[in-house]
Order: structure tokens, then C-alpha cells, then sequence
């Protein structure tokens, strides 16, 4: 049988709304050792944002963590997957775009999340990539 995405991905993404402070986006990523929070309106999913957008496109710009929200950096109409998806277009698709995380949508709801590293472990868990991704979280 043939992997798929769903087999590699992170199901129950964690989400925010688009209205949501920085700091609270932050806090969320930290608290459950992600890199990445699906911005929501309800069911429909309007972007992804990333602890790198936090930091370069929002706090080294001078935004306020408390004030701003991540309206300010989130890349809107990500890119996703499908469940059925196979994980090697995933990786070429990655590698195309240059992003690290793609949102998995099954008929217009988030369901999960892949990311690099999954990818990796799917692929080849004796790689250096696999192997630090299956880590525990070092803060």
C-alpha cells in the first residue's frame, strides 16, 4: 500500500483566528512544541503563520507582540495538500516553493498539517533530518 499524507501528517491542527495577538500566537506555538498555526475564520482556512514570521516579518519589523496581530504575518492562501496526497509531490512541492509546512485540506476543512520533517521521517528516518525532528523539544 502506498503512503499517503495522512499517514505522515500531524492531524487536529492547531489553529488560530486571524484577529489573534503575536504574543498569543507565540505563547501557542511554544506551549505545544509547533512551528507553524493554521489562521481560521470558522471552518475556512485563510493562512498559515510560522514562529520565522513572528520574528522577522513581525517583531524585527518593530511590531508589538501584545498590539499586533497575526493578520500583519500570515501568508495568506497557503499552499496545501490533500490526505490522499502522495508524500514525494509533497516534498517536490516543498522544495518548488521553498516552504517547510503545507496545511492538508480534505473538501475544504484543515485536517491536519505535514511538515519537513515528517516528510523526512516518512522517507528516510535514519537521516539527519528525521533524527532531529523525532527529538524531544530542547527549551
Amino acid at each position: 500500500m502506498q503512503t499517503k499524507i495522512a499517514d505522515v501528517m500531524s492531524p487536529v491542527p492547531v489553529t488560530l483566528p486571524l484577529t489573534a495577538p503575536m504574543r498569543s500566537a507565540a505563547s501557542l506555538m511554544r506551549d505545544t512544541n509547533i512551528g507553524a498555526v493554521l489562521v481560521m475564520d470558522g471552518d475556512e482556512l485563510l493562512g498559515i503563520v510560522t514562529d520565522r514570521d513572528l520574528v522577522v516579518r513581525g517583531m524585527a519589523e518593530g511590531a508589538d507582540p501584545d498590539i499586533a496581530s497575526i493578520a500583519e504575518v500570515t501568508t495568506a492562501s497557503p499552499i496545501t495538500l490533500a490526505p490522499d496526497d502522495d508524500p514525494a509531490e509533497a516534498a517536490a512541492l516543498m522544495r518548488k516553493h521553498g516552504i517547510r509546512r503545507v496545511p492538508v485540506v480534505d473538501r475544504g476543512t484543515a485536517v491536519g498539517i505535514v511538515s519537513l520533517g515528517d516528510l523526512a521521517k516518512d522517507r528516510d528516518d535514519s537521516s539527519v533530518l528525521a533524527a532531529i525532528s523525532a527529538q524531544p523539544p530542547t527549551l
